[in-house]
């Protein structure tokens, strides 16, 4: 049958409409009153084949927001029915490519996704403003072309890119500043130790009663144990440092100077998974979820190794992220709910 015949076909144009209403009404569903937290991309610079770059969204209440936009994650997040066209802001926790790759599409899907008159916020440490400006720029000319395709009311040429929001923190080792609060959400902003990255932050969520705190790259550090202190959610990037020596013992054997390097200087400014442990159970979080997985991990197998000894250390349950966990909060209460909406 030509396929201009199969499309008049009344049973498959019933099999499209339904797909197509069915991801319709999925992103029009409203979530119920609470913290969320989706995990949009929890991998690293590393190609991974089941993991995109790193990013979480966070639903509070009424608000939205994004920290972090690795490669891929915005398509993650369209696949995992999130309200991009409804967020509140953007956050940054530094400027590696792998956080900061996909803010381009997230800011474009946010406008014209939703026709918002007004380009979205990001927030971020000094820096941001580079970071928006050249990313605004490389998206003008496409964001003409959309105006013009599509009218002024679906994409309103006052409605693009972002707008820069940068904020500063003290001198002191652990220095923090509330740097959003509004309707209950409080969104506390504090200093992390990514060096030689810097500035490079953290950031805790706090909600009627809950809360999550999302580290960014860091060693271990006072202020991150400080901020996670009573967490519901400790979200906490994670290297095993065995397995990177493995892959930078096997790239000097093949002659591979760059990757050698790059694997020889990553350990100095990542957490270990036992590291993590440690913290959060100083902390007294009361679940230890890692992303930002470095590397990349083929198996079921290669999870439990890469944990290594982090059991011993905190005694509350452990997960290992995937791209698509979501994980709910309901208010004033002490359940933590996860589940995969991308499986």
């Amino acid at each position: 049958m030509p396929q201009e015949q199969l499309l008049q076909n009344k049973y498959v144009r019933s099999i499209i409409s339904g797909i197509v209403r069915s991801r319709m009404s999925k992103r029009n569903r409203p979530f119920e009153d609470g913290l969320y937290a989706a995990l949009c991309g929890t991998g690293s610079p590393m190609a991974d084949i089941h993991r995109v770059g790193s990013c979480i969204a966070v639903l509070a209440g009424k608000h939205f927001f994004v920290v972090d936009a690795g490669e891929g994650s915005t398509r993650n997040a369209l696949l995992m029915s999130l309200p991009i066209a409804k967020t509140d802001a953007i956050l940054l926790t530094h400027y590696h490519s792998d956080h900061i790759a996909d803010l381009g599409e997230m800011m474009l899907q946010r406008w014209v996704g939703g026709s918002n008159q007004s380009p979205v916020d990001v927030i971020g440490p000094s820096g941001v403003e580079q970071v928006v400006q050249g990313f605004n720029l490389a998206y003008q000319l496409d964001a003409g072309y959309r105006v013009a395709h599509h009218g002024s009311e679906t994409a309103p040429a006052s409605g693009s890119g972002g707008v820069a929001r940068p904020f500063e923190l003290g001198a002191a080792e652990d220095a923090s500043a509330v740097v959003y609060e509004q309707d209950g959400v409080k969104i506390t902003a504090f200093k992390v130790d990514h060096r030689p990255v810097v500035p490079a932050v953290g950031y805790r969520f706090d909600y009627k009663g809950r809360s999550v705190v999302i580290s960014g790259d860091t060693v271990y550090c006072a202020s991150l144990e400080k901020q996670a202190r009573g967490a519901d959610v400790l979200f906490h990037e994670a290297l095993n440092a065995d397995m990177i020596q493995l892959a930078n013992e096997n790239a000097a054997a093949a002659g591979s100077a760059t990757i050698a390097k790059v694997t020889h200087d990553i350990p100095s400014y990542h957490s270990t998974p036992e590291d993590a442990a440690r913290l959060a159970a100083q902390a007294g979080a009361r679940h230890l979820i890692f992303y930002h997985i470095i590397p990349p991990l083929p198996n079921r197998l290669t999870k439990n190794l890469f944990l290594g000894d982090a059991k011993k250390f905190f005694h509350g349950p452990i997960t290992m992220a995937e791209d698509g966990l979501l994980v709910s909060l309901p208010p004033d209460s002490d359940r933590i709910e996860i589940r995969n909406i991308l499986k």
